[in-house]
């Protein structure tokens, strides 16, 4: 309901938030778990290599915090779950 009255105040146009969480359902109909799983790794592991030339002088202590490789393959994993619930 709360669409369709965006829809009247807006000359029936689709709001921005509609036309993404139409695109996001549509996406996630296309592809399968291994897909999701699959961008975060690579997003994880494209950070951490940016991460590893901007800190080659550095140590690499994270101080017990979880790598952007990791977090990315995490997201990924999280991500295509809550597709397979949906």
């Amino acid at each position: 309901m709360a669409n369709q009255n965006n829809r009247d105040n807006n000359n029936n146009k689709m709001s921005v938030e509609e036309a993404g969480r139409k695109g996001g359902e549509a996406t996630s109909k296309n592809h399968d778990q291994e897909f999701y799983e699959e961008i975060g790794r690579k997003g994880g592991e494209a950070r951490a290599e940016q991460n590893d030339s901007n800190n080659s002088g550095n140590s690499n202590n994270n101080n017990g915090k979880m790598s952007r490789e990791e977090a990315g393959r995490k997201g990924g994993e999280a991500r295509a779950r809550q597709r397979d619930n949906n």
